[in-house]
């Protein structure tokens, strides 16, 4: 009776989500602005996968339910895999863990924030973007106590209970961030090392028009880690990247996007200031003239207002002279 009441409070909390495949052993479920991956096949054996992230608080009814619909009623994961500890990917972890009675794994460089002994650098909400960004000073960055049921990652790469697949450091969205890898069909989960959808704008999160972009700029605290991260996961020239936000990407549009993004990313995923920008300013050559370093988005925004500006102009001018003839 205790579990049942458990459940349905679980399930009474549950976010919007939506489903979506990735490949056929490995599907999505988007939940609000953040996404978890099942990773294993839906005809398979009950305890035969893996939920990489666990999305926000309250979402556990929700994944339990995309869980059922995939594998079965009543199934069970084997592990529950953590890319990194923030808020929106470890907001169930606890939970779904007891109720499924399963280990958590991370990296080891993670766990003080896993464990609670350590709390994230705050995010930082001076470097613009969009409105994502403006709002991050409200965004928890305090550690979490997953207690007993988190444990290291193997140091030697593999991924415990998922055979074919190894995880990958990649550090500076956060300290112990894993991406994990499969290298016979080079499927990359690559959580917040880099994501498919402008994360510091709240249209771009509704739209989610798929394009290679940096890791969350409000979120990521050391940015010569995340330039070599992404550096890292080009050099992996994965054909399928399923990321922590946004749609995932495929073939060749994505080994562009994201050679691109490496070969860029001072330009194009460095915010222009920030309180974490400084530090990486100080260790890099000087960066391109701010003329030539405005985003492509942002420069069709601008070129979108100011041609909405001229046509609204336009439009009194012409309803003033009819009015006064």
């Amino acid at each position: 009776m205790v579990a049942a009441t458990a459940l349905s409070r679980m399930k009474s909390h549950a976010w919007p989500v939506s489903m979506f495949p990735v490949t056929e052993d490995v599907a999505g479920l988007r939940i609000y602005l953040v996404n978890a991956y099942f990773i294993g096949t839906p005809d398979g054996d009950d305890r035969s996968w893996v939920l990489v992230d666990t999305g926000l608080r309250r979402s556990a009814g929700s994944i339990i339910r995309a869980a059922e619909k995939r594998f079965g009623r009543d199934t069970h994961p084997v592990a529950i895999v953590l890319t990194h500890g923030h808020f929106d990917h470890v907001g169930t972890a606890a939970e779904l863990a007891d109720h499924w009675d399963v280990p958590i794994y991370a990296h080891e460089k993670e766990l003080p924030f896993l464990t609670g002994q350590q709390d994230y650098p705050p995010p930082d909400p001076t470097v613009g973007g969009g409105m994502m960004a403006y709002m991050a000073s409200a965004y928890p960055h305090a550690g979490v106590d997953l207690g007993e049921r988190v444990r290291a990652l193997p140091a030697d790469g593999h991924v415990p209970l998922l055979p074919g697949w190894r995880w990958v450091h990649t550090p500076g969205h956060a300290p112990g961030h894993v991406s994990l890898y499969r290298d016979h069909d080079r499927v990359l989960v690559a959580g917040d090392a880099f994501t498919t959808t402008n994360q510091q704008s709240s249209l771009a999160v509704l739209t989610q028009y798929p394009k290679v972009y940096g890791p969350p700029t409000y979120y990521t605290p050391d940015w010569a880690m995340a330039r070599e991260s992404v550096e890292r996961c080009a050099h992996l020239m994965p054909a399928v990247a399923a990321t922590g936000h946004g749609l995932p990407m495929y073939g060749e549009r994505l080994e562009r996007g994201l050679e691109a993004l490496a070969r860029d990313f001072d330009e194009v995923a460095v915010p222009r200031q920030g309180r974490y920008v400084h530090a990486y300013d100080s260790r890099r050559p000087e960066r391109k003239s701010p003329l030539r370093l405005v985003a492509k988005e942002n420069r069709s925004a601008l070129i979108g207002l100011g041609i909405a500006a001229g046509v609204g102009a336009a439009w009194w001018a012409i309803s003033r002279r009819r009015r006064w003839h």
